[in-house]
Protein backbone atom coordinates (compact mmCIF):
# COMPACT_ATOMS: atom_id res chain seq x y z
CA UNK A 1 0.00 0.00 0.00
CA UNK A 2 1.35 3.23 -0.84
CA UNK A 3 0.93 6.37 1.20
CA UNK A 4 0.56 9.64 0.07
CA UNK A 5 2.38 12.49 1.19
CA UNK A 6 -1.24 13.63 3.12
CA UNK A 7 -1.85 10.46 4.77
CA UNK A 8 1.67 11.00 5.70
CA UNK A 9 0.24 14.54 7.57
CA UNK A 10 -2.08 12.38 9.50
CA UNK A 11 -1.95 11.18 12.71
CA UNK A 12 -1.37 7.54 12.33
CA UNK A 13 -0.56 8.23 8.77
CA UNK A 14 3.82 7.23 9.67
CA UNK A 15 4.89 3.94 9.00
CA UNK A 16 8.47 4.30 9.65
CA UNK A 17 11.29 5.86 7.87
CA UNK A 18 11.31 9.81 7.28
CA UNK A 19 9.61 12.18 9.81
CA UNK A 20 5.84 12.67 8.11
CA UNK A 21 6.69 16.88 8.12
CA UNK A 22 9.93 15.52 5.78
CA UNK A 23 8.02 13.57 3.34
CA UNK A 24 5.46 16.00 2.82
CA UNK A 25 8.31 18.36 2.09
CA UNK A 26 10.01 16.40 -0.31
CA UNK A 27 6.52 15.88 -2.28
CA UNK A 28 5.68 19.75 -2.31
CA UNK A 29 9.31 20.98 -3.39
CA UNK A 30 9.33 19.01 -6.21
CA UNK A 31 6.17 19.12 -7.32
CA UNK A 32 6.98 22.88 -7.60
CA UNK A 33 9.68 22.39 -9.08
CA UNK A 34 8.14 20.19 -11.73
CA UNK A 35 5.40 22.69 -12.18
CA UNK A 36 8.08 25.86 -12.50
CA UNK A 37 9.70 23.86 -14.78
CA UNK A 38 6.42 23.02 -17.11
CA UNK A 39 5.89 25.72 -19.78
CA UNK A 40 3.71 27.94 -18.00
CA UNK A 41 6.67 28.70 -15.96
CA UNK A 42 6.08 30.96 -12.69
CA UNK A 43 1.99 31.55 -13.56
CA UNK A 44 1.92 27.90 -13.62
CA UNK A 45 3.04 27.95 -9.73
CA UNK A 46 -0.41 28.24 -7.27
CA UNK A 47 -0.94 26.49 -4.01
CA UNK A 48 -3.74 24.54 -5.60
CA UNK A 49 -1.65 23.24 -8.35
CA UNK A 50 0.97 22.17 -5.99
CA UNK A 51 -0.88 20.85 -3.34
CA UNK A 52 -2.73 18.70 -6.04
CA UNK A 53 0.50 17.57 -7.55
CA UNK A 54 1.93 16.64 -4.31
CA UNK A 55 -0.99 14.70 -2.91
CA UNK A 56 -1.40 17.16 0.44
CA UNK A 57 -3.90 19.57 1.44
CA UNK A 58 -3.97 23.57 0.61
CA UNK A 59 -3.53 23.95 4.53
CA UNK A 60 -0.49 21.61 4.65
CA UNK A 61 1.43 23.67 2.56
CA UNK A 62 0.01 27.34 4.08
CA UNK A 63 1.05 25.50 7.57
CA UNK A 64 4.73 25.98 5.80
CA UNK A 65 4.80 28.65 3.64
CA UNK A 66 2.96 32.19 3.63
CA UNK A 67 2.72 32.03 -0.24
CA UNK A 68 3.82 30.47 -3.98
CA UNK A 69 7.21 33.30 -4.05
CA UNK A 70 8.46 31.98 -0.83
CA UNK A 71 7.65 28.45 -1.57
CA UNK A 72 9.37 29.03 -5.39
CA UNK A 73 12.29 30.10 -3.47
CA UNK A 74 12.75 27.14 -1.26
CA UNK A 75 12.20 24.89 -3.48
CA UNK A 76 14.87 26.81 -5.63
CA UNK A 77 17.48 26.84 -2.97
CA UNK A 78 16.88 22.84 -1.85
CA UNK A 79 18.40 21.86 -4.92
CA UNK A 80 21.07 24.78 -5.60
CA UNK A 81 24.22 24.23 -3.65
CA UNK A 82 25.30 27.13 -1.38
CA UNK A 83 28.56 29.05 -2.35
CA UNK A 84 31.83 26.99 -0.96
CA UNK A 85 33.31 28.83 2.02
CA UNK A 86 36.56 31.22 0.53
CA UNK A 87 39.78 29.12 1.29
CA UNK A 88 41.81 32.54 1.54
CA UNK A 89 44.82 31.11 -0.17
CA UNK A 90 44.58 33.71 -2.88
CA UNK A 91 42.01 35.88 -4.47
CA UNK A 92 42.46 34.66 -7.69
CA UNK A 93 41.99 30.77 -6.38
CA UNK A 94 38.73 31.94 -4.19
CA UNK A 95 37.36 33.45 -7.41
CA UNK A 96 38.07 30.52 -9.19
CA UNK A 97 36.07 28.63 -6.82
CA UNK A 98 33.29 30.69 -6.73
CA UNK A 99 32.94 31.01 -10.42
CA UNK A 100 33.12 27.46 -11.54
CA UNK A 101 30.68 26.37 -8.57
CA UNK A 102 28.54 28.66 -10.04
CA UNK A 103 29.16 27.27 -13.56
CA UNK A 104 28.74 24.11 -12.12
CA UNK A 105 24.88 25.04 -11.12
CA UNK A 106 24.43 26.78 -14.43
CA UNK A 107 25.40 24.08 -16.91
CA UNK A 108 22.74 21.63 -14.66
CA UNK A 109 19.86 22.04 -17.29
CA UNK A 110 17.17 22.23 -14.84
CA UNK A 111 18.78 24.48 -12.75
CA UNK A 112 19.58 26.70 -15.16
CA UNK A 113 16.68 26.57 -17.06
CA UNK A 114 14.65 27.22 -13.86
CA UNK A 115 17.41 30.15 -12.86
CA UNK A 116 16.11 32.29 -16.12
CA UNK A 117 12.53 31.35 -16.38
CA UNK A 118 12.41 32.86 -12.17
CA UNK A 119 14.63 36.24 -13.65
CA UNK A 120 12.30 36.45 -16.77
CA UNK A 121 9.31 36.85 -14.38
CA UNK A 122 11.21 39.39 -12.17
CA UNK A 123 8.73 42.18 -13.40
CA UNK A 124 5.48 40.36 -13.36
CA UNK A 125 6.26 38.86 -9.81
CA UNK A 126 8.85 40.96 -8.06
CA UNK A 127 8.33 39.71 -4.72
CA UNK A 128 9.91 36.64 -5.60
CA UNK A 129 12.40 38.30 -7.59
CA UNK A 130 13.07 40.03 -4.32
CA UNK A 131 12.97 37.01 -2.25
CA UNK A 132 15.49 35.13 -5.06
CA UNK A 133 17.54 37.61 -4.98
CA UNK A 134 18.09 38.31 -0.74
CA UNK A 135 17.76 34.58 -0.61
CA UNK A 136 20.23 32.64 -3.52
CA UNK A 137 21.57 35.67 -5.31
CA UNK A 138 23.12 37.79 -2.39
CA UNK A 139 24.85 34.88 -0.50
CA UNK A 140 26.62 34.03 -3.61
CA UNK A 141 27.63 37.66 -4.20
CA UNK A 142 28.29 38.62 -0.96
CA UNK A 143 31.12 35.88 -0.58
CA UNK A 144 32.89 37.72 -3.82
CA UNK A 145 32.45 40.76 -1.94
CA UNK A 146 34.10 39.26 0.86
CA UNK A 147 36.91 37.80 -1.34
CA UNK A 148 37.46 41.09 -2.94
CA UNK A 149 37.66 43.27 0.02
CA UNK A 150 40.06 41.07 1.59
CA UNK A 151 41.96 40.92 -1.44
CA UNK A 152 42.17 44.70 -1.44
CA UNK A 153 42.95 44.65 2.36
CA UNK A 154 45.67 42.39 1.78
CA UNK A 155 47.07 44.58 -0.75
CA UNK A 156 46.64 42.14 -3.76
CA UNK A 157 44.05 44.08 -5.35
CA UNK A 158 43.62 47.76 -5.81
CA UNK A 159 42.61 50.07 -3.09
CA UNK A 160 40.24 52.34 -5.90
CA UNK A 161 38.57 48.66 -6.94
CA UNK A 162 35.16 49.10 -8.04
CA UNK A 163 33.17 46.43 -6.41
CA UNK A 164 29.44 46.87 -7.28
CA UNK A 165 31.32 46.41 -11.28
CA UNK A 166 33.14 44.25 -10.42
CA UNK A 167 30.54 41.86 -8.76
CA UNK A 168 28.72 42.43 -12.37
CA UNK A 169 31.84 41.71 -14.47
CA UNK A 170 32.18 38.30 -12.87
CA UNK A 171 28.92 37.24 -12.42
CA UNK A 172 27.81 37.90 -15.38
CA UNK A 173 30.68 36.52 -17.33
CA UNK A 174 29.15 33.10 -15.93
CA UNK A 175 25.65 33.37 -15.77
CA UNK A 176 25.28 35.16 -19.54
CA UNK A 177 27.81 32.50 -20.94
CA UNK A 178 24.86 29.37 -21.04
CA UNK A 179 22.64 32.14 -22.61
CA UNK A 180 25.34 30.93 -26.09
CA UNK A 181 24.81 27.05 -26.61
CA UNK A 182 26.72 27.27 -29.83
CA UNK A 183 29.63 29.03 -27.94
CA UNK A 184 30.20 26.14 -25.47
CA UNK A 185 32.54 27.08 -22.76
CA UNK A 186 36.49 25.41 -22.64
CA UNK A 187 37.16 23.64 -19.63
CA UNK A 188 39.13 26.36 -18.27
CA UNK A 189 36.47 29.30 -19.02
CA UNK A 190 36.48 30.32 -15.47
CA UNK A 191 40.01 30.62 -14.82
CA UNK A 192 40.05 32.98 -18.11
CA UNK A 193 37.54 34.89 -16.85
CA UNK A 194 39.50 35.61 -13.24
CA UNK A 195 43.00 36.14 -14.95
CA UNK A 196 41.81 38.76 -17.62
CA UNK A 197 39.47 40.47 -14.71
CA UNK A 198 42.68 40.24 -12.48
CA UNK A 199 45.33 42.20 -15.09
CA UNK A 200 43.18 45.86 -14.91
CA UNK A 201 42.49 44.80 -10.21
CA UNK A 202 45.39 43.80 -9.26
CA UNK A 203 47.43 46.19 -7.06
CA UNK A 204 50.17 47.88 -8.99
Amino acid sequence: MTITAEQAEQPGGHRGGRPRSERADKAIIEATLDLLAAEGGVGAVSIEAVAARAGVGKTTIYRRWPGKEALIVDALAAIEAPPPEPGGASVRDDLVAQLDAKRMDMADPRLGCLFWTVQGSAEKYPELAERYAERIVEPRRDKIRQILRRGIEAGELRTDLDIPTSLTLLSGAVHNRHRIPADPQPDDYVSRVVDLFLTGARSR
